[in-house]
């Protein structure tokens, strides 16, 4: 009997759904028909590829409302936050990727880079990989699988999609999306089951690349599954996402900003603020501006209205998670100056938003990824020591920095490590398709997203050609004494030590060139 997959509204317990799992014996098949649309959908034109997205894009309009509702009793977020970070970006993506992949992809003409290659042309072309896989995470169980399935599709491939297991109505509801596309038979196929077993079959099937968001541990063991076949990746993994405000920063803009970014999705958000260094002038005001916000944080269950600001935890082990790295910091000495006021019973993943401060880097909330609505402050001194502070950490996925001055914020964005670095302001760059996004370090390997993620989606060739059709090449059999002595004038005619030594070494070598190019 196939096994099913239950999920539950993490707000409520209220079962939502079980569904069968992709049974094993079907992943060859899937494969295959996968690869015989893709052949097919390469032949399509960008803009005939186009007309698919924009029919997805009118259906994620039509439905948006509905989008979200199903968003939020998956994930437990709220249904403003579900139609804001999920549904509105997917809807932006078709768009986008649809007008500009054309461009991206274009056949690019590239110049000889030495008068020695006069004779050579080449074009850089972007092919389409083939079968990609995708594996998504269940933090935006919507918005960051679909971007991924966009791009894919635009580059020319087919796509295989593995969502989270504590998020499968998202999958359901991107199979819904894609279905309003008309897309070849096989070319989307979203597949239910574990991930440890999906991501091997992905592997024994011949998967292209795979792409993955989730956690560094699952990032290192498909990197080690990969490594038999050399099969690219492209990883988005964890981040410890600094937020930095300078003594001349707006303070009200700033606690705003921090509370945004620090507790939406109940702190769910890799690109979230997970560490804020403040400085010490400022440090204080900071600290009792965004102790008023935590505390008038509306926490509960997200519904149709606008009663909550955060919903419910995803996991009950990311919600143990959370309260384990703020125990230990209590124990160690830090603070908790205030909370939010949560569901105090029920069967929900509740976790209060949390400030606290006396935290220190010898804190693992300091250290590793909490991925829960906890906002840790330090304060600072000096720029050097912010930068040293914000930098002290193996993931680099984003940072903000807040002050009036945006050249000084520009200035200070060339020290800080991260893929992203936003001046007043922090976690929305996910959202605008036409940027990268990823990081360096434990952060992952490779963007998605913009140009950067088409390119990440395609193969590049070279198609190199001589239009002056010489019989052969002068460093072609035979060899002889001229044409070393050729090969020796091209080299001082590439590096001349004067105007009169490049004449020299052009008179040298033509005749050569023509005698063993044309003769």
């Amino acid at each position: 009997m196939n096994p099913t997959l239950a999920t539950h509204n993490p707000a409520t317990g209220e079962l939502l759904g079980e569904l069968p799992h992709t049974s094993s014996h079907h992943f060859p098949l899937i494969f295959k028909q996968a690869r015989l649309a893709q052949k097919l959908w390469a032949e399509k034109t960008f803009r005939q590829r186009r007309v698919h997205l924009i029919k997805m894009r009118d259906y994620i309009r039509d439905n948006a409302d509905e989008l979200a509702r199903i968003i939020s009793e998956d994930n437990g977020k709220t249904r403003m936050d579900a139609l804001t970070t999920e549904v509105l970006p997917c809807l932006l993506s078709c768009d986008w990727y649809g007008d500009n992949a054309a461009k991206v992809l274009a056949p690019e003409r590239r110049n000889p880079s030495s008068l020695i290659w006069f004779g050579k042309r080449s074009e850089i072309r972007y092919q389409p990989l083939g079968v990609v896989g995708i594996i998504s995470p269940w933090n935006y169980p919507l918005s960051i699988p679909f971007g991924e399935v966009v791009m894919g599709l635009m580059a020319g491939n087919a796509i295989v999609l593995k969502v989270a297991a504590a998020t499968p109505l998202a999958g359901k509801a991107i199979e819904r999306i894609v279905a309003a596309g008309d897309l070849p038979a096989g070319l989307f196929t979203h597949i239910i089951g574990s991930g440890s077993a999906v991501s091997t079959a992905m592997f024994e099937n011949g998967i292209d690349k795979l792409f993955f968001t989730g956690s560094v541990p699952t990032g290192k063991h498909l990197m080690a599954q990969a490594a038999p076949t050399l099969t690219p990746l492209s990883l988005e993994l964890g981040g410890k996402d600094p937020m930095i405000v300078l003594e001349d920063a707006d303070l009200e803009r700033a606690a705003d900003g921090a509370a945004w970014a620090g507790y939406q999705n109940a702190g769910q958000s890799c690109g979230g603020v997970e560490r804020v260094y403040v400085h010490e002038s400022v440090y204080q005001r900071f600290i009792d501006l965004l102790s008023k916000r935590t505390q008038n944080l509306r926490h509960g269950v997200p519904g149709p209205g606008f009663e909550t600001d955060i919903g419910a935890m995803t996991t009950a082990s990311q919600r143990q998670t959370v309260a384990s790295h703020l125990a230990e910091a209590v124990s160690a000495g830090a603070t908790i100056i205030a909370q939010s006021q949560g569901p105090a019973h029920g069967p929900g993943h509740f976790h209060p938003a949390t400030l606290i401060t006396g935290v220190d880097h010898t804190m693992t909330l300091m250290r590793e990824e909490t991925f829960g609505p906890v906002i840790p402050v330090m304060a600072f001194r000096s720029e050097d020591e912010a930068v040293k502070l914000a930098n002290d950490s193996m993931m680099a996925l984003t940072a903000s920095i807040w002050t009036r001055n945006t050249g000084r914020g520009k200035a200070l964005a060339n020290r800080i490590n991260g893929g992203v670095v936003a001046i007043n302001d922090h976690l929305y760059t996910h959202g605008m398709t036409d940027l990268p996004w990823g990081g360096p370090g434990e952060s992952g390997i490779g963007r998605t997203h913009g140009p950067e993620g088409l390119k990440e989606m395609s193969k590049t060739k070279v198609v190199n050609w001589d239009w002056l059709r010489a019989k052969r090449n002068v460093w072609w059999y035979p060899q002889d004494a001229r044409s070393y002595q050729a090969i020796r004038h091209a080299i001082d005619l590439a590096a001349p030590k004067s105007a009169l030594g490049f004449l020299r070494s052009a008179a040298g070598l033509l005749p050569t060139l023509v005698r063993k190019m044309y003769f």
